[in-house]
């Protein structure tokens, strides 16, 4: 959620970051004139409470205190009606009342773009900004991962959809194996790099999904169960970015860094018709993610830290890689920057997004009340929030298969994951 201070100070800004993601600029002058009923009422408040307190004073000092109070009591009646209605004004409107018509407007309203985001409506405007590695010549042309993964008994759509229905997959085998080694790897780097292992709840409150930015902007997005009003997680984001909700951090403690491998739910909602064969877009996935939690100053060069912890994954696997600034249009609703980490899929000969790493600035953490303590300072403030995938494990699964296959059908391991899966190679049959 936007700080109102910071709409107040400079609404243009905010104005323009709108308008740049192709939003209609209209709602911050419904905040400010909002805000500034709520700050009339508040001071209204205070000079009724100062002539409340003017008339108590003269009835102190009158000579005859009970003619006086007699005299004054009707306007003090008033007064404290005065208060009440005012007070009651002012909290109606407050940022601070979940029903207040000025919360649902910040509710609804993106983070702030960071003005080093490119301009530009949708991903054709994203920047590419480096290369890693070159598309391999396989010298046939190339199968999808769903027909070398059928074809290997490793994948089986079909059972899947026996089972669950549609955009759901059965791993059999090796495929398993491989997956389980590819988490394992990612969360043995991880750890590595001073992350901490979380295993967190699959299931959370919408106060936790809230706090993070998913609800109600993507409501349509979750599988929930509301009888008990839980969300299963989209993302492993959700926990842990909303494990230190409420707290207040000393400034020694940051940055603090957490990872987790879980299971991820998404309906899929508004991806109806792309990518409906594979891995590549499913009802269930596997992620491991990656959390900081930092001080305001350093969270665009931890997005770089990030973005690099992410991308090394990809080198030790030996994958030709891409990482574009996505445009303003393109930001999602949480982020003041993203990079996206898009990997080469032969059968489609693009580049295809593994990780999304996004600074959300303080954005999540004054949902969440996430802040901290400088050494000697006394005012709490919000730590920034940053996050990312390190990696998808499906989508890592569909680079090994159709970089690394064989004409015969095979595919051979990146030798870093021998270790881990206990086998070089997959072979049909």
């Amino acid at each position: 959620m936007l700080d109102i201070a910071l709409i107040r100070r400079d609404p243009d800004r905010v104005r323009r970051s709108l308008r740049r993601r192709g939003l209609d600029p209209a709602p911050v002058g419904e905040v400010l004139r909002y805000d500034e009923e709520y700050r009339s009422a508040l001071t209204a408040v205070e000079r009724a409470k100062a002539e409340k307190n003017r008339l108590t004073a003269a009835i102190a000092q009158a000579a005859d205190k009970a003619a006086a109070a007699r005299d004054i009591k009707p306007q003090l009646e008033e007064l404290a009606q005065r208060i009440g209605t005012l007070e009651e004004t002012a909290r109606s409107i407050s940022v601070s009342d979940p029903a207040s018509p000025l919360r649902a407007l910040l509710e609804q309203m993106p983070n702030l773009l960071d003005d080093s985001v490119p301009d530009g409506t949708d991903e054709s405007a994203n920047v590419e900004l480096r290369r890693w590695g070159e598309p391999p010549t396989l010298g046939f042309e190339p199968k999808p991962h769903w027909e070398l993964g059928e074809r290997l008994g490793i994948l089986d759509f079909g059972r899947a959809a026996k089972l669950s229905g549609s955009r759901f997959s059965v791993l059999w085998g090796d495929g398993a194996r491989l997956a389980r080694a590819l988490q394992t790897f990612f969360l043995d780097r991880a750890a590595a790099r001073g992350y901490v292992e979380i295993a967190p709840p699959l299931l959370v409150s919408r106060d936790t999904m809230w706090s993070t930015g998913q609800l109600s902007k993507f409501s349509d997005a979750m599988f929930a169960d509301p009888s008990a009003d839980l969300f299963m997680i989209p993302t492993a984001e959700v926990p842990l970015t909303a494990l230190r909700g409420g707290e207040i951090l000393d400034l020694t403690e940051l940055p603090l860094k957490y990872v987790a491998a879980t299971a991820c739910f998404r309906k899929e909602a508004g991806a109806a018709g792309k990518d409906t064969r594979g891995l590549m877009r499913q009802h269930q996935f596997e992620k491991v993610e990656l959390v900081w939690l930092t001080a305001p100053e350093h969270s665009f060069e931890t997005l770089e830290t990030l973005t690099g912890d992410a991308e090394s994954l990809l080198r030790e696997l030996g994958l030709p890689y891409r990482v574009v600034a996505l445009c303003a249009g393109d930001t999602s609703f949480n982020s003041s920057k993203t990079y996206d980490i898009e990997v080469w899929v032969p059968s489609s000969a693009s580049y295809r997004e593994i990780s999304s790493c996004s600074n959300c600035t303080d954005f999540q953490a004054r949902r969440g009340a996430i802040r901290f303590r400088r050494e000697g300072a006394g005012k709490p403030e919000f730590v920034h929030t940053l996050n990312g995938s390190g990696l998808a494990i499906g989508r890592t699964l569909i680079a090994i298969l159709e970089n690394f296959q064989r004409e015969d059908g095979s595919v051979e391991l990146p030798p870093v994951l021998h270790p881990y899966a206990g086998f070089a190679s997959l072979r049909p049959g």
